[in-house]
């Protein structure tokens, strides 16, 4: 039996969320997972939620104590996850353009660990590209600085 586009975009979403928790070795609270395929820009980005904190890749070890082993946040590590990350967009851009369906022009992935659920939110619409100082990357800083508010609460 052959898989339906809705199998497939979830496998890939899925793999996104799974590269991130290994290079965390599956001690985070939350990923989020920020994904931009806007006109010829693609971009992506990832971040964590560890023990209560809300903490940007390369800022993993702020979030853990001193008994705990420290994370390998090295710039090669975390560009290995990004580039899975960027492979699994690109997959998804040319499934959507295969399977003649819209590709979003924004995805948010959070991932609950402890309630094993995965939250998608989707833009359609240009998010950035119409402003003068807007990019990929403003954009997702500002929404890991709405998820950091928003998880403190």
């Amino acid at each position: 039996m052959s898989k339906v586009f809705e199998d497939e975009f979830g496998e890939l979403q899925v793999d996104m969320v799974s590269i991130c928790m290994e290079n965390v070795e599956d001690r985070a609270d939350k990923v989020f997972v920020y994904c931009s395929c806007e006109g010829k820009v693609i971009s992506c980005s990832y971040f964590y939620k560890i023990n209560g904190i809300v903490v940007e890749r390369h800022k993993l070890n702020d979030a853990i104590g001193p008994q705990d082993s420290p994370y390998d946040v090295s710039p090669e590590r975390q560009r290995e996850v990004l580039d899975i990350i960027m492979e699994d967009l690109m997959k998804l851009r040319a499934l959507c353009k295969n399977s003649d369906r819209p590709m979003p022009t924004e995805i948010k992935l959070i991932y609950d660990v402890k309630q094993n659920r995965l939250n998608a939110d989707y833009q359609y619409e240009n998010v950035y590209s119409s402003s003068t100082t807007d990019t990929a990357d403003t954009v997702a800083d500002r929404w890991f600085e709405q998820m950091k508010l928003a998880e403190r609460a």
